[in-house]
């Protein structure tokens, strides 16, 4: 799992020839990331300064230690699934029945490797919306880090829409086609909302 792995090794099996980890780990980190940041700064949030908002702050930073969690789930599905797509694609194709069956496995396999990237728009999405809502009461001696994790789940989304988009042009079924165009439409905005925080954060550590 690539949350027990050291990241000296991890980033030696991105950097080589191995098929896996590719870009949807990489996405995923970005978000677990964003989720640790938020995470932090909620922690920092917190105490008699801070009493208003305490509360809220701890909740906050409970969830993003679920999405962290989440996050590095993705990956490891995301790396299993490319697994699968791969092994399909490998598939003999020398008679018509083999063809057929080949054609059948590479669809199954392409599907199921959609999802880590709809579930980690999904979980970037929200990780969003915490960094917005963090960025009202969060202590300012942390606040930029708040736009580092709008940055980081921007990034998230950007390479789970690249694979999609390719996932698209591969799938068949006009219904799995349809619902991950609608996911990309999704992420596409949240895309635009991760940079106006983040943007919004500045302007406050700015001023």
């Amino acid at each position: 799992m690539i949350k027990d792995e050291p990241i000296g090794a991890y980033l030696e099996r991105l950097a080589s020839r191995a098929p896996t980890p590719g870009g949807g780990a990489v996405g995923a980190l970005h978000a677990a990331q964003g989720a640790a940041l938020v995470s932090m700064v909620a922690l920092y949030s917190t105490g008699e300064k801070f009493k208003a908002h305490e509360a809220r702050a701890q909740a906050m930073a409970a969830r993003a230690q679920e999405l962290i969690t989440q996050s590095l789930s993705a990956a490891d599905e995301d790396e299993t699934a490319f697994a699968s797509v791969i092994a399909a694609y490998r598939l003999p194709a020398t008679t018509e029945a083999e063809k057929a069956t080949k054609t059948a496995q590479i669809q199954q396999a392409l599907g199921l490797a959609s999802r880590p990237p709809q579930r980690l728009v999904a979980l970037s999405i929200e990780l969003i919306d915490l960094c917005s809502e963090l960025k009202d009461f969060g202590n300012p001696n942390v606040l930029s880090d708040v736009a580092v994790a709008a940055e980081s789940a921007r990034a998230a989304i950007g390479t789970s829409l690249a694979t999609l988009e390719i996932n698209i042009a591969e799938i068949r079924d006009p219904e799995v086609g349809a619902k991950l165009r609608a996911c990309v439409a999704l992420g596409e905005r949240a895309v635009i909302d991760a940079e106006d925080v983040a943007r919004g954060v500045r302007q406050v550590v700015a001023a």
